[in-house]
């Protein structure tokens, strides 16, 4: 690959795609590190191509991923944001280059997928990670430092959610049936939820699933619970839904001396979607909607971290400059799929699924 010898020059980074994870998540978040520099955008659609130039000036703009890769000496970084059943292929691709790569989650649509292209990557010796932005919501971080302090004493049950009001399937790749395109709410949000409960609470030894299709017209599940039991001993319940007219707690976590619950999604999605830009104050939490901690005897509201999505860029140029470990490790993702896919073996049996050590 073509890496600057003057850690002073900015790594020149590809993004492959400029649908809503491209265009709102990841654009902004590689322009604003420090260290990056968005040099080429990837998207054959005519109106993408023309809302990247308007967005990023001076910025490449090339249909299809061979005549990005034509010249990898141009290039640090691949970035890649396209659909789910694009993620392998193109990871293969840039890796062959010689490129590292990010790739946003699922990492493919299948565990064995995955797994390949993680040992692709170690036998090229290049970087290969995953866009596990969730690890950097206010809320998990929040809830990871009170882990840190102990506040509440042994966990045992850990619920999480993830719950959307979507009642009509909206057309788009993540809407088909096709198993290799990894649609459906278990990839889409499932590769977050079962991600954190994993970084949290360490391996699931039994997944136990419920994964419906219930909005009218639904091609692909939209509602799915999954419950997880951990090495450790920790339950995990996590929700996951298109068709909640009233969510619940995004968070509620049990100990045997005090319970957290924080009650709405981080507020950075939303900040990213109305065009916001990290800066001062990114990620903060007003304080009606900081969290609880306590008991029925004594609980109160406690102050949240900010969230921070900037930090996976800024880890990764710390990997790639300094030699650090990436911000997620690929074999995490291996990880997830292991476990959506002993989740959907479940809802087919109805049983618990066991995984090996």
């Amino acid at each position: 690959m073509g890496t600057p010898t003057e850690t002073s020059t900015p790594l020149r980074v590809a993004l492959v795609g400029y649908g809503l994870a491209g265009r709102a998540f990841h654009a902004p978040l590689i322009a604003t590190t420090p260290g990056l520099r968005l040099h080429s955008i990837v998207t054959a659609d005519p109106g993408r191509r023309a809302e990247a130039l308007r967005d990023h000036p001076g910025v490449k703009v090339v249909a299809d991923t061979g005549q990005l890769l034509a010249d990898p000496a141009d290039l640090d970084l691949v970035v890649i944001a396209s659909p789910n059943h694009t993620h392998v292929p193109v990871a293969r691709a840039a890796l062959a280059a010689g490129l590292p790569v990010v790739v946003d989650k699922p990492l493919a649509a299948t565990a064995a997928q995955a797994r390949d292209l993680v040992e692709l990557a170690r036998e090229l010796g290049l970087l290969l990670t995953v866009f596990q932005n969730r690890r950097w919501d206010a809320d998990f971080r929040t809830l990871q430092d009170l882990l840190a302090q102990g506040a509440l004493g042994t966990v045992h049950r850990f619920e999480s959610r993830f719950e959307r009001w979507r009642p009509a399937p909206a057309p788009g790749w993540r809407e088909s049936p096709d198993p290799a395109w990894a649609g459906g709410i278990l990839h889409d949000l499932g590769s977050h939820l079962v991600d954190q409960a994993l970084r949290l609470f360490g391996p699931a030894e039994g997944v136990y699933a419920e994964i419906d299709a219930r909005r009218p017209g639904a091609l692909v599940d939209d509602d799915a619970f999954l419950a997880l039991t951990h090495a450790g001993g920790v339950r995990s319940h996590l929700w996951m839904s298109a068709l909640a007219g009233q969510p619940g707690p995004r968070l509620r976590v049990l100990g045997d001396r005090a319970a957290f619950t924080a009650p709405r999604l981080d507020p950075q999605e939303a900040a990213l979607r109305a065009g916001s830009r990290p800066g001062p104050g990114w990620g903060a939490v007003p304080e009606a909607d900081w969290g609880l901690l306590g008991t029925p005897e004594g609980a109160r509201p406690h102050p949240s971290l900010p969230g921070d999505y900037p930090a996976f860029y800024a880890g990764l140029v710390t990997a790639l400059r300094e030699g650090a470990p990436a911000p997620v490790d690929p074999a995490d993702a291996v990880a997830v799929l292991t476990v959506l896919e002993a989740a959907r073996r479940s809802a087919a049996s109805g049983r618990t699924v066991e995984l090996g050590g």
